[in-house]
């Protein structure tokens, strides 16, 4: 592992370097890898371990996601499978369904954990709320976790490109003594950038809290207020969209990713660089409440009750499907598609 230094932290991190894609292809020779769930992240990590040669298989229930497995090359009675025949025929099984779909799923999949075999998720939601998912694991099994932190589409195209998405890893019980190493090795196998360690309630909490937070939540709630500010005050929809979309998204986060917020802050104007500077502690202390009780509300499980019940009703996807259309509908996003159609 190498000791990397984040101020006065020290953390250790797993790198490409130092655990080859060989070394993991050794460790897991003799797996067979089923992929339980070909939504969000299944085809991302199922494809990857494919493509890099692993011996993997797909369970999937009879769906628009088994078509669309079919579709990506997974051949019925080969390599796609029922979710319990592959959970049958899997060494490790990686437990990808959607939290409300585990839930539903566990009793087949728990019958399916001889001793000595490998449940991996890539979320902490079943283990760290277990009292409301009641997803508890047999004692005699491996239980771990690889968190890509994106999405699946993003893990499956950094492959492409030659690139990784970073991921945490942790383990929750290792009964066989190979536990790590497995984990590393799927980590490695699925696409990861580099791998950091952590425990299944520690990713829940940071993933809860980054999803309604700055990475969808928060994000979408400051979009829709500045753009109705500048709109209110007779800003054109383009240019409103412009000024707190576009700009953020195709120039401006691509170079703090490059080189970080300070050196984005320096190859901006003075008139920028002296407002942002000085609005961002406004902004900052204004939303710190929030994330605070953000917070609260994960560690205490509410947020995953919510989750739960509404996962429940037989109407949340029509209900989903409302909420997202007035998203899609609304002036910001119709915007947003016509200033897409208009990129070079």
């Amino acid at each position: 592992m190498a000791k990397m230094k984040f101020g006065e932290v020290e953390e250790y991190l797993v790198t490409r370097d130092e655990f080859p894609l060989e070394k993991a292809k050794e460790i897991l020779k003799n797996e067979t890898i089923a992929i339980i769930g070909y939504g969000i992240q299944g085809p991302g990590q199922a494809l990857n371990l494919k493509d890099n040669g692993f011996n993997v298989i797909v369970g999937q229930r009879m769906s628009k996601s088994w078509d669309k497995a079919v579709k990506d090359g997974w051949v019925p009675g080969i390599d796609l499978f029922d979710i319990e025949v592959a959970c049958k025929k899997a060494t490790i099984i990686q437990y990808l369904l959607s939290d409300a779909g585990q839930i539903t799923m566990w009793h087949i999949v728990k019958s399916c954990l001889k001793p000595g075999k490998t449940l991996c998720f890539s979320h902490g939601f079943a283990i760290t709320y277990s009292e409301q998912t009641g997803i508890v694991p047999p004692k005699d099994v491996d239980v771990i976790l690889i968190a890509p932190k994106g999405s699946g589409t993003s893990l499956r195209r950094m492959f492409l490109e030659g690139r990784g998405l970073n991921a945490s890893y942790a383990i929750h019980q290792d009964t066989t003594g190979k536990a790590e190493e497995r984990c590393l090795a799927l980590g490695i196998g699925i696409g990861s950038g580099y791998l950091f360690k952590t425990n299944f309630r520690k990713e829940v909490y940071s993933d809860l809290t980054g999803e309604r937070g700055i990475l969808m939540g928060a994000l979408s709630g400051l979009f829709e207020a500045q753009y109705n500010c500048l709109r209110k005050n007779g800003h054109s929809p383009s240019e409103a969209f412009n000024e707190t979309v576009e700009e953020l998204t195709q120039s401006l986060m691509p170079l703090v990713a490059e080189n970080g917020m300070d050196w984005m802050y320096a190859n901006c104007s003075t008139t920028a660089q002296r407002g942002a500077l000085d609005w961002r502690h406004k902004f900052r202390q204004a939303v710190e409440p929030v994330f605070n009780e953000l917070y609260e509300s994960v560690v205490s499980g509410r947020e995953a009750e919510i989750v739960i019940e509404a996962g429940r009703k037989k109407d949340y996807r029509e209900k989903l499907n409302k909420e997202l259309k007035e998203l899609r509908e609304s002036e910001l996003w119709q915007a947003g598609a016509l200033v897409r159609k208009l990129r070079p």
